[in-house]
């Protein structure tokens, strides 16, 4: 069983990735795709303005990306607070 002090740091480091990961995502998608497009536009990359792509289709990869991202954190973050699902082989079942 888990101490309320370990409950409270695996908490605390989970809104930590959240929110580290949520930013990022603001960034390309708010930033880079409607604050920032004039100056992107200027960049082209395989014949299409930086910008209009960001607003386009970067944001979504760099999303999707994310997700990946966050499902490998919280996985080893599962392992070293002992919260992670085990497979049966595990359990001895």
């Amino acid at each position: 069983m888990q101490s309320s002090g370990d409950k409270r740091e695996y908490w605390k480091r989970n809104l930590t990735y959240v929110g580290a990961l949520l930013a990022i995502w603001f960034l390309v998608s708010f930033g880079f795709g409607i604050l920032l497009v004039e100056p992107l536009n200027r960049i082209r990359i395989g014949g299409f303005k930086l910008g209009f792509w960001f607003a386009q289709q970067g944001s979504i990869y760099v999303f999707v990306i994310l997700i990946f991202v966050y499902v490998r954190l919280m996985n080893r973050l599962d392992r070293t607070y002992d919260v992670h699902e085990r497979d049966e082989r595990e359990d001895g079942s």
